[in-house]
């Protein structure tokens, strides 16, 4: 399983490293990798840039590697219309004010732009219909039991193991 390493403009935090967290790009160079398509899908959130490069993802898959993407709403809207045949999981918190909670409690962002966050996240919440499957994230261990569950599930799908059904030998 390859876990998609995002490329952002946001500035690096303390802990974050290159590569690992994320791609860290300058806004000229992000713009110009979006001129090239070198991204699965793009979104602008909170003034910055968050995009999946093709290239990682497309070597895993081709390897028959799982790809985990954390990607937003709008994200996984244009995976959607690029892969149809990808799964979308939507992770949400326990309650709405657990979910504030928890973005408040990072202490990166001013009253102003949380309050853009919040209601981008209603917004993002209103779309979770958009996706096969939502799974609460509330315990660690039975949030990781619930993705490996609709994991397993997916590869055993008829249409995806129908070479199993070939009675020639």
């Amino acid at each position: 399983m390859y876990f998609s390493v995002s490329a952002t403009t946001r500035p690096m935090r303390e802990g974050d490293q290159e590569g690992v967290t994320y791609w860290f790009k300058t806004r000229d160079s992000f713009e110009d990798m979006i001129a090239r398509d070198v991204f699965y899908e793009y979104a602008e959130y909170g003034g910055n840039y968050y995009g999946t490069p093709k290239e990682p993802v497309d070597r895993c898959l081709e390897a028959g590697r799982d790809v985990i993407m954390d990607i937003d709403v709008q994200g996984a809207l244009q995976i959607r219309e690029r892969c149809p045949d990808a799964v979308l999981i939507f992770m949400t918190a326990p309650s709405w004010g657990i979910l504030e909670e928890r973005l408040r409690g990072r202490g990166d962002t001013d009253e102003a732009a949380m309050e853009k966050r919040l209601k981008q996240a209603r917004w993002e919440y209103s779309q979770g219909g958009e996706y096969q499957y939502i799974v609460v994230n509330d315990a660690l261990e039975r949030t990781v039991h619930e993705i490996d569950c609709i994991l397993t599930a997916e590869k055993l799908r008829a249409d995806r193991r129908t070479c199993l059904l070939d009675l020639e030998d």
